[in-house]
């Protein structure tokens, strides 16, 4: 337990633990989507939510912009269970699968990468084909016969805006997703109003 936590009262303690247990519990159960596994990469570890306060700052910040939901590793998995209800879960993924494309140093590596996401996401009838005009197929398409780490940039890019403005702003209207603020809101308090005093000096 790291010593901020060790200061707290048992109660306070008690309810951040509440808090995480509810949360849990709700996101496997969440009106976000009736797959349980959706949120299976939605975790409270410790490197992510040391007290209270960090965790519940988490969920508030992703109303903040869409590039700080895709900066949370629990933002991604909660946004990722709304589309998976909107049955559009393939942008968000192939935007993932994007930008683990760029982290690749190999040549070989990175060609072979480039087709599986092109017959993955863009080519027509793909599997998971994403939502973007015939000319930005084409561009992609073109890219793969000298594949770069930047050969997705134009269609990552359409993706992006179409989440953002599209998806993005249901997903902050959701109930599953007001639910959790609410949740977060009262943790944030919770630990505010149970923060140790500060020593006397006197």
């Amino acid at each position: 337990m790291c010593r901020t936590l060790a200061t707290f009262p048992t109660t306070c303690l008690e309810r951040a633990k509440e808090f995480k247990t509810r949360l849990g519990i709700f996101l496997h159960k969440s009106e976000l989507g009736s797959d349980s596994g959706s949120f299976g990469k939605f975790e409270w570890g410790s490197k992510h939510s040391k007290d209270n306060r960090s965790f519940s700052e988490d969920v508030l910040g992703w109303r903040e912009s869409f590039d700080t939901l895709l900066s949370s590793k629990n933002g991604v998995a909660a946004f990722h269970a709304f589309l998976k209800t909107e049955f559009s879960e393939e942008n968000l993924e192939f935007w993932l699968a994007c930008e683990e494309f760029k982290k690749i140093r190999s040549a070989a590596k990175l060609a072979s990468r480039a087709h599986r996401i092109f017959d993955e996401f863009i080519r027509s009838e793909a599997p998971k084909e994403v939502n973007i005009d015939h000319e930005t197929r084409e561009l992609t398409r073109a890219n793969l016969q000298a594949a770069t780490a930047a050969c997705f940039d134009a269609a990552q890019g359409k993706t992006h805006t179409l989440m953002e403005k599209d998806s993005y702003p249901r997903f902050l209207k959701s109930p599953a997703y007001q639910h959790l603020v609410a949740q977060a809101s009262a943790a944030a308090s919770s630990a505010s109003s149970c923060s140790p005093a500060e020593p006397s000096h006197t």
